[in-house]
């Protein structure tokens, strides 16, 4: 069992929308994925509630009980466990980032919202440092360079790589949870599609996963 955990040190930085577009790109390729919601807003566990589909599993617990809901988990055959950790609180991140095997910090390019990255490196420190990339999110559609620029500038701006795949913004980040969705079922040839596909491929090479076939990876556009 492989375990992905999101951390943040601001809200609203895309950490559920993320974790559940990834989980949904891990279950279509045959892989058996559980979220654990550890975020007291329960994002996760209320997209599940809307959700038709039976898969991905989504669990909720309090960080206090997240050993034993990743004990519980790996009991069940789970090939992947995201974690989606509460966002603002220090204690909690650290408890997810060490139960993780790749940690993913999502943020937008916001001056305000970046100076928590050497923060959030500290509190990768504290975990045991387990192997943790910078998610750029919320990046115009058109704004490749400004990515490009951001990710070469972020090691020596917090001490942590960035993750080469970015997300860019785009409604069907915003629209797809509210049907219970991931952006792509509600968009599935779209940019969002293709950026989604490129992360869970950088995941697979980080967590010794080899990537199973995607139906429309090669389709969508970016």
């Amino acid at each position: 069992m492989f375990t992905i955990a999101l951390i943040s040190q601001k809200g609203n930085q895309g950490k559920s929308v993320i974790a559940l577009s990834v989980a949904v790109v891990a279950a279509k390729v045959g892989l058996a994925v559980v979220i654990i919601d550890v975020d007291p807003q329960a994002t996760a566990a209320n997209w599940k509630d809307r959700r038709e589909a039976d898969s991905p599993v989504v669990v909720t617990v309090p960080v206090s009980r997240l050993r034993q809901a990743l004990d519980a988990a790996d009991a069940s055959g789970a090939d992947w466990v995201i974690i989606d950790s509460p966002g603002m609180n220090q204690s909690g991140a650290i408890d997810c980032a060490r139960a993780g095997d790749l940690v993913l910090v999502p943020t937008s390019a916001d001056p305000i919202v970046m100076e928590t990255l050497p923060t959030v490196r500290n509190l990768v420190r504290a975990a045991g440092d387990p192997p943790a990339f910078v998610v750029f999110n919320f990046i115009h559609p058109q704004g490749n360079r400004i990515a490009d620029a951001l990710k070469a500038n972020t090691p020596a701006y917090c001490g942590l790589p960035a993750c080469p795949v970015h997300l860019s913004q785009r409604n069907v980040y915003k629209d797809a949870p509210a049907y219970g969705k991931a952006p792509q079922e509600l968009e599935p040839d779209s940019p969002a599609t293709a950026e989604i596909e490129r992360l869970y491929m950088f995941i697979c090479e980080h967590v010794n996963t080899s990537p199973r076939s995607l139906d429309h990876g090669s389709s969508a556009k970016a």
